[in-house]
């Protein structure tokens, strides 16, 4: 279970649990006889059946055609269909040699879509849980604003380990609410980074929200990536 530590408005400490938020999905699939059917991953084609490789092989996309009329070249009897289990992803260069060092490129774009820069990509560390805790900024949005002004793209319930981390966090959960309000939590020592759950994971800003309900409570923590911003305004004609 992965851990976070954060800090309580007074200052104080604690390393806790954190996990998904998620809906499972309550679904049963069967096929035509009410028989439980599942997934399977098999294999398409190897490279040397893929379009590109009969491409080569034949001399030309139009040699392609007559050869798939003629037979089936795309087709390796020996391995088509077969089930995967255990596999592991691999780069490969344009002549389908699996690649050992990669340098990974980012690309930033303007918001019509046109390249603005390309760097070397940066792997993200984690900060959610080093010695420095993820402090009470003192910094709070209203609900409405916040759902209106950012994009969630995930979240987080902060959960106990034990029970004086159960005290912890449902004091906090407890001081949220009555507030209603959401806070900013950030990473540092200045609270000012954003939140790497991850290595080389994405950069979240982090919303805290509490909510209790007797001896229950719950302490989510909302990410956003991406703000929302109005429009300009059309050109004049």
């Amino acid at each position: 279970m992965p851990t976070i530590n954060i800090a309580n408005s007074k200052g104080r400490d604690a390393v806790v649990g954190s996990q998904s938020v998620r809906k499972p999905m309550k679904v049963r699939w069967l096929d035509d006889k009410g028989r439980q059917a599942q997934s399977a991953r098999v294999v398409k084609a190897d490279v040397n059946h893929s379009i590109g490789a009969l491409d080569a092989s034949a001399g030309g996309r139009d040699k392609v055609a007559q050869a798939l009329l003629a037979g089936d070249p795309e087709i390796d009897m020996e391995t088509f269909g077969a089930q995967l289990q255990d596999t592991s992803r691999v780069f490969i260069d344009p002549d389908n040699k699996v690649v050992h060092k990669v340098k990974q490129i980012e690309v930033l774009k303007n918001p019509d879509g046109s390249e603005r820069e390309r760097r070397p990509r940066k792997v993200a560390l984690p900060n959610t849980d080093t010695e420095i805790p993820l402090k009470w900024s003192g910094k709070t949005i209203k609900k409405k604003e916040a759902y209106n002004k950012f994009v969630f793209a995930g979240k987080r319930q902060i959960i106990h380990v034990n029970g004086l981390t159960y005290d912890f966090l449902y004091s906090m959960a407890k001081e949220l609410e009555a507030a209603d309000n959401l806070l900013l939590v950030g990473a540092g020592p200045k609270n000012n980074q954003p939140l790497v759950l991850t290595k080389g994971g994405q950069a979240y800003r982090g919303f805290l929200e509490g909510r209790t309900q007797g001896d229950k409570y719950c302490l989510i923590l909302h990410l956003s990536n991406m703000e929302l911003k109005p429009a300009p305004p059309p050109p004049e004609s």
